[in-house]
């Protein structure tokens, strides 16, 4: 066995991993107008049938205001449910879990998609959406606390579903840019009251009460991860220094494990094109966590993702646009 580490098994709430390759979350636009097609249902399968230890879902609107494209997956209404039994079904066929990743994107959205008032956590235009096929991004409402309270109720109902369409767990999006990381990013949380951008408390605040809420629904076995944008890489944006105390926040709330990605500059680091690109912020979120912790960025081979596990910066690793190019990576991986 040339991948010891890969290979072993790892608890993540409720599930026993068969070993630590992961399909990461990454839009494939394959839905019809949010619903689930053959070619999504296929995709997933396939990607299955490779054998990483998890597939997580590309991200699912929570709600259609939050809706991110025109083709993404929709957990926003109970007819969604039985065309993601089918997905889950072909994954789990496989004897692979799966988690959807559930989004709002805030002001990553556009009224030419929703049809809907954008909103966001301060009325500041987003930095990670400076240009788009939409166009330039909108200038968003802040939001209320009738919104927050709307909000939090869509992720849960979102979170509901997930459970009743065979899912075994749901990601919550914090982000590349998307609703929750805005709540985090000082840049785009100009917000004084508690849920204020001035205090990792305030930054973080809608997230557990997402976490919490999501958890008294679905129960203790249902497995709950998150995926935070750990650094903006940008001036006045959240940093690395935060990770830890971010994900020791997160854990008290309820998680069952943590992925790591950028904040406002979405899934890249500026100037960084190397393996593992991200690994600052987990090694950073193994300290403050006892959680399983995700890393991805540019890893495309066994050998690299070995590496950060032997290193102690990662507990799963994610191989994403490498399996886009050949999804049966994770198969070839761990036949070596």
């Amino acid at each position: 066995m040339m991948y010891p580490l890969l290979h072993a098994t790892l608890n993540v709430g409720s599930l026993v991993l068969k070993n630590r390759l992961v399909l990461p979350p990454m839009a494939t636009e394959k839905s019809a107008k949010g619903q689930v097609t053959d070619g999504l249902v296929a995709y997933y399968g396939d990607m299955a049938r490779s054998g990483p230890g998890l597939i997580i879902q590309e991200h699912s609107f929570v709600s259609p205001e939050g809706r991110a494209s025109a083709n993404q997956v929709s957990l926003a209404a109970d007819a969604d449910i039985p065309g993601l039994q089918r997905l889950t079904a072909a994954v789990h066929a496989q004897g692979v879990p799966i988690l959807a990743q559930i989004s709002h994107a805030g002001s990553a959205a556009h009224r030419a998609i929703t049809g809907q008032e954008v909103i966001s956590a301060s009325a500041v235009s987003n930095p990670s959406r400076a240009a788009s096929v939409q166009g330039q991004p909108e200038f968003p409402r802040e939001m209320t606390q009738g919104d927050i309270q709307r909000i939090v109720q869509a992720f849960v109902d979102a979170a509901v579903r997930a459970q009743q369409a065979g899912y075994d767990g749901v990601e919550i999006h914090s982000a590349h840019g998307y609703l929750l990381d805005q709540f985090y990013s000082p840049v785009t949380n100009k917000r004084t009251d508690d849920y204020t951008g001035q205090t990792l408390a305030g930054r973080t605040r809608l997230h557990v009460e997402i976490i919490q809420a999501i958890r008294r629904q679905v129960g203790s076995d249902f497995v709950l991860s998150l995926r935070l944008g750990g650094s903006d890489y940008m001036d006045g944006g959240a940093v690395v220094g935060d990770v830890s105390e971010a994900a020791k926040i997160f854990e008290t709330a309820g998680i069952d494990m943590l992925s790591l990605s950028g904040g406002m500059s979405v899934f890249f680091r500026p100037g960084h094109t190397e393996a593992g690109y991200f690994a600052e912020l987990s090694a950073a979120a193994k300290k403050g966590t006892t959680l399983p912790v995700l890393l991805t960025g540019g890893i495309a081979d066994g050998a690299e993702a070995e590496a950060f596990l032997e290193k102690g910066q990662a507990d799963l690793i994610g191989i994403g646009r490498a399996a886009l190019r050949d999804h049966q990576i994770y198969q070839k991986i761990l036949s070596m």
